[in-house]
């Protein structure tokens, strides 16, 4: 083989094996986009059927928050006895009753927002805790009267909780 045949081989395969090279990198690159393209109309479809599903989560949590305020809780749910002990372990176990209902609500929320949910459920509990060992308290009408009283000069944790929750769904809104 001579050096023109060589040439004249190289001059025809090197054209063919940079097009076939940029035919490639054009492939590639369509293949890539498309699948980016799927990929956000997939994720576009779940988070329009997710959407009503979150806003429901968050509209229970939104009203497990107001049930469980203190002055809205103990207006709603008057003592039985004037034992005080027995008022205590009544408001909380409708406030842990109530929390065991809207469980589920986890999945629809940021681990962040369900923390804040579960910290204002548990101050408020030890907010009723702590109001029934105080010496003040000698009955369950007492107990309501220092827990109300106590409120007057501070925000309550699900009013706290509740002011995240909102952040939280203006963000995805």
């Amino acid at each position: 083989m001579d050096a023109t045949k060589i040439i004249e081989l190289l001059a025809y395969t090197l054209p063919a094996l940079i097009t076939g090279v940029v035919a490639y990198y054009f492939f590639e690159l369509h293949t890539k986009n498309e699948e980016g393209r799927r990929r956000y109309l997939l994720n576009k479809e779940a988070q329009k059927d997710a959407l009503p599903l979150r806003l429901q989560a968050f509209e229970r949590m939104t009203l497990y928050l107001e049930r469980i305020n203190p002055t809205k809780l103990l207006i709603r749910i008057t003592p039985i006895s004037s034992n005080k002990n027995d008022y205590e372990n009544y408001i909380i176990s409708q406030i842990e009753q109530e929390f065991e209902h809207n469980l589920s609500q986890q999945i629809y929320m940021s681990n962040e927002c369900w923390t804040i949910i579960v910290t204002a459920k548990n101050a408020t509990i030890q907010m009723i805790r702590k109001a029934n060992m105080s010496e003040r308290v000698d009955s369950a009408d007492k107990l309501r009267e220092v827990i109300l009283s106590d409120l007057m000069d501070k925000q309550t944790p699900s009013n706290a909780a509740l002011s995240f929750l909102k952040n939280e769904i203006n963000e995805f809104l």
